[in-house]
């Protein structure tokens, strides 16, 4: 064997690490590092104890304001809501969408949790709302740009409610609401199936004064829970 062949298969190549092998040094290091800066700072934070202290007075502080606020505003918009007075000329100019959140409006101004359902699917419920007696209300509205002169709300609109307000909505009153007329038919359908019909001169009423619905219409069930006025 020569010389030159023992000197090649004699002579070491270097070793080289792997990447992997890097990136678990640099997360070691790094660790460490972190793990150093964190103790670093709590031995700071327990030297100045006092600026803990602080930082929980203003967080505290900033907290209660932010209730406040929010209580103060909730109140205005009661004080609001009761209020609430509107003409029918008022409702009349309004779309269709525009007098549902109206009449979900006049419902929380009487004192009851009201949301506004109306869309599709809505299951001919555009209001459903609770009042202070724990009844629940199913409302369907009917907005006629022409008021009183404009088509008249006729016994099918009432069938659709009465198949679903007391079945889906849970309702103890069934209410069907337009700023315009109802035909003759609709109104002793309407009694006989206990389906209750706010018209143009009973909206009126309501919506400008300062009487809840429950006091405008008769027939409506007893109470389900107990009230500051019973």
């Amino acid at each position: 064997m020569s010389r030159r062949a023992v000197g090649r298969t004699g002579r070491r190549r270097p070793v080289r690490r792997s990447h992997k092998q890097d990136q678990h040094v640099v997360l070691v290091i790094a660790s460490i590092v972190a793990v150093g800066l964190v103790a670093a700072v709590v031995q700071w934070l327990l030297a100045h104890w006092w600026i803990l202290v602080l930082a929980g007075l203003v967080t505290a502080g900033g907290a209660g304001l932010w209730y406040q606020q929010a209580r103060q505003r909730a109140e205005w918009e009661r004080v609001r809501a009761r209020a609430l007075r509107l003409r029918i000329a008022e409702l009349d100019a309004l779309d269709h969408r525009a007098f549902e959140f109206a009449i979900r409006d006049l419902m929380r101004r009487d004192g009851c949790e009201a949301e506004r359902l109306g869309g599709a699917g809505d299951n001919a419920c555009d209001v459903r709302a609770v009042d202070p007696a724990g009844r629940v209300w199913a409302i369907q509205c009917k907005h006629r740009r022409d008021g009183d002169h404009g088509s008249a709300v006729g016994v099918g609109v009432l069938q659709q409610v009465n198949g679903t307000a007391r079945q889906i909505h849970g309702a103890d009153v069934a209410v069907v609401l337009t700023n315009g007329r109802f035909s003759s038919k609709a109104t002793p359908w309407g009694r006989e199936h206990c389906i209750h019909l706010v018209d143009r001169r009973l909206l009126g009423e309501w919506a400008a004064g300062s009487r809840p619905l429950w006091d405008l219409l008769d027939r409506i069930p007893p109470p389900r829970r107990p009230t500051t006025l019973s």
